[in-house]
């Protein structure tokens, strides 16, 4: 069993006009700190990512949670899909359905399980693990060392072009492959907002795991590099405008550029 103490809540929010708020999961490792954004619409409410599935985000966004839900997954990696079996219907790029059902995007939570050479890894990659993933735990009895992601259901595929339609509201989907082989991005060209998932965030950007793909992810922040967006609203760090999303494209592109 861990030593880790019980947080007093697991789950953070923060209101950032506009009918988004933000909820985080302040006792996680940056690695796997999913930002989870929900929307408010007219007729339904959009959910972008679950979390990493250790809590319940049912439970503690209950209230948030009044009309009929959109759940939207950016991609079906642990730290983003890991509470999506709470929620009935998720939507998901074809690419990462089978993932979501297998659940097989799991990483261990017990610093144990991994050796000298992952730490070693990660740490080259721009994210040292060392003092573990977790600093708390969500309730008594919690085990990092046993805990597994869920399986979840992907009751509808997205893909490039289709709408998530709010009723007053209204987000394109795009396909942005690179970080992973379904990742997704949803943008809404009325108000020049973007949630990006991990196709692009302001933190350390992750190209060289199982399923991601270099070229791909050029070509993706090519197209990110283009798009008009007013703010980004990514799937890690704080939220950016359309000036600091051209210059992460452009350290990403001048990064993987070869002469």
């Amino acid at each position: 069993m861990t030593a880790l103490r019980i947080a007093d809540h697991w789950f953070a929010r923060k209101a950032l006009g506009d009918g988004i708020t933000l909820l985080w999961e302040p006792h996680v490792h940056p690695l796997l700190r999913c930002n989870i954004w929900h929307v408010a619409g007219r007729d339904s409410d959009l959910l972008v990512d679950t979390g990493l599935g250790v809590a319940s985000l049912a439970e503690a966004a209950a209230d948030l949670f009044d009309k009929p839900l959109t759940v939207v997954l950016t991609h079906c990696h642990m730290d983003h899909a890991g509470g999506a079996h709470e929620f009935g219907a998720c939507c998901v790029h074809a690419a990462e359905a089978q993932s979501l059902v297998g659940a097989s995007n799991h990483l261990p939570l017990d610093l144990a399980a991994y050796s000298a050479d992952d730490l070693a890894w990660f740490s080259g990659i721009g994210y040292d693990i060392s003092g573990g993933l977790l600093t708390a735990i969500p309730h008594a009895g919690f085990d990092p060392g046993t805990h597994v992601m869920q399986a979840a259901e992907a009751s509808r595929l997205i893909g490039e072009g289709d709408i998530v339609d709010l009723g007053d509201r209204k987000f394109e989907v795009l396909h942005l492959p690179g970080h992973s082989p379904g990742s997704i991005a949803l943008w809404e060209v009325a108000s020049g907002t973007l949630f990006s998932g991990d196709a692009v965030y302001d933190g350390a950007l992750l190209d060289q795991i199982p399923g991601s793909d270099i070229p791909a992810y050029i070509r993706s922040m090519e197209r990110l590099r283009a798009l008009p967006a007013r703010v980004v609203h990514a799937g890690h760090d704080p939220s950016f405008g359309g000036g600091r999303l051209v210059e992460l494209a452009d350290a990403y592109l001048n990064s993987r550029s070869v002469s």
